[in-house]
């Protein structure tokens, strides 16, 4: 029992993290559905379907995915983990692939600029090769290792989250942002979920320190 309660608060905060771009998603696949062009989604009406892929992935990666990363829930149901790690592999791959098509075929959006679209380059690559470290470690059984790179991918992936904070954190101190302070706060996002996501790796399995010469003169 004590383990279970031990869980909710990381499922129930990363279920939060996700609850705003999930919604943002489910707004957005309604304006495609009903044929509304708005500024923010005439883009995207040209190809939909990579927009709705990443979408659904998205919200399929981000959910399951607190459920993953939850140990007690875990140790308990090490089946549905292995099942849905093969859903979540897949589902990570698709979001980060069809992020890299949309940043590379969509016309920007205003607001948007080339650092941002620099930044979604390099993150949208990071998130792939994760998780498919991630995928190569498990089936080598490099447990560890596989741990520390799906929690990368998922940091990554989690990141529209963290954005959605940090800009309505900025709108409200602050005003409208520019392209450089919306590029700023996005790479932001992306950097602290990933800062958080090796400080928890390296808490769980510390890195042993390399004993220098004056160590081992000390040890004899």
């Amino acid at each position: 029992m004590t383990t279970r309660r031990r869980d909710w608060p990381l499922i129930t905060g990363l279920l939060l993290l996700s609850a705003v771009p999930t919604f943002g998603g489910a707004l957005r696949v309604a304006a495609l559905s009903g044929g509304e062009v708005t500024p923010a989604n005439e883009r995207f009406f040209a190809a939909p379907v990579p927009v709705l892929l990443h979408i659904v992935a998205a919200v399929a990666f981000s959910v399951l995915g607190a459920l993953q990363f939850a140990p007690g829930f875990r140790a308990r149901h090490r089946t549905w983990h292995r099942r849905t790690g093969r859903v979540l592999v897949l589902c990570g791959l698709t979001v980060a692939a069809t992020g890299w098509w949309m940043n590379a075929s969509y016309p920007l959006p205003p607001g948007d600029g080339p650092l941002l679209m620099a930044l979604r380059y390099l993150f949208a690559a990071a998130m792939f090769g994760s998780i498919a470290a991630g995928f190569l470690t498990i089936r080598q059984r490099r447990i560890r290792q596989h741990r520390a790179w799906m929690m990368r991918g998922y940091a990554i992936g989690q990141g529209a989250g963290t954005q959605a904070v940090l800009l309505s954190t900025w709108m409200l101190a602050v005003g409208p942002t520019t392209e450089l302070s919306r590029a700023a706060l996005m790479g932001a996002a992306w950097t602290l979920n990933l800062a958080i996501a090796e400080w928890l790796i390296r808490r769980r399995h510390p890195v042993p320190a390399v004993p220098t010469r004056a160590t081992k003169l000390v040890e004899a």
